[in-house]
């Protein structure tokens, strides 16, 4: 927990705002959550290192390409200001994974949530654990994870189609902070993915990398 506050305070110090971030030479890493419960939470692996590497170029961050799982309950969790998680099936948080998770997002800490399909039932379960008092609420278009570096005025962008049902981002608020946001419908971390994996168009990929830059930049500016 006080290393997570020391990251922020930095953070904090340096100003992480778009002009700011073109001047810090300190290199953050997104980590990537590795769970229990049998769900796939390595798929996408070309998800990240491409994110980090959009987000270098179109925010002038300094984001390392190496991308590091790391487990719930290990206090390695406070080392990264973006943690990932994704995947299609079950989700399991013990009871000492949960306080350090709910520790690590309380002290300022981001989790995003990308539905790779099927996790929907799962994840909402586990995340009842880490915060038994907030659920999840869907965030209105005009919210500004929206309308940070790149704008968004319909809200989260439709990347994959599962059950032809709109895309929604929902969010765990804690003390009016977005800590968690979930993208459900949507599978942005597949757009993240090389182009050759799922053969997405360059407009879609596009859609996709620039919301996620702007999930970063909301977590970072959020610290």
């Amino acid at each position: 927990m006080q290393k997570l506050r020391t990251i922020a305070f930095i953070i904090g110090l340096i100003g992480f705002s778009c002009s700011t971030l073109a001047q810090t030479k300190s290199t953050a890493k997104l980590g990537l959550l590795k769970y229990k419960g049998g769900g796939d939470w390595y798929a996408n692996p070309t998800a990240l290192p491409n994110l980090a590497k959009f987000c270098n170029q179109q925010l002038n961050m300094s984001l390392s390409p190496q991308i590091n799982e790391v487990e719930p309950g290990s206090t390695e969790l406070f080392n990264y200001p973006f943690l990932h998680m994704t995947g299609h099936g079950n989700v399991v948080f013990t009871e000492q994974e949960a306080q350090n998770l709910r520790t690590y997002l309380m002290a300022g800490g981001f989790l995003h949530i990308s539905d790779n399909y099927g996790m929907d039932p799962y994840i909402r379960k586990a995340m009842k654990k880490v915060f038994p008092e907030l659920d999840f609420v869907e965030l209105p278009a005009s919210h500004p994870v929206y309308h940070q570096k790149f704008d968004f005025s319909g809200g989260l962008p439709k990347i994959h189609e599962h059950d032809n049902k709109p895309a929604q981002g929902f969010a765990l608020l804690y003390e009016g902070r977005v800590v968690c946001f979930y993208d459900y419908e949507c599978d942005l971390s597949d757009g993240w993915e090389d182009q050759a994996v799922h053969k997405d168009t360059e407009e879609v990929r596009q859609k996709a990398l620039k919301m996620g830059a702007n999930l970063v930049m909301d977590a970072f500016t959020q610290q």
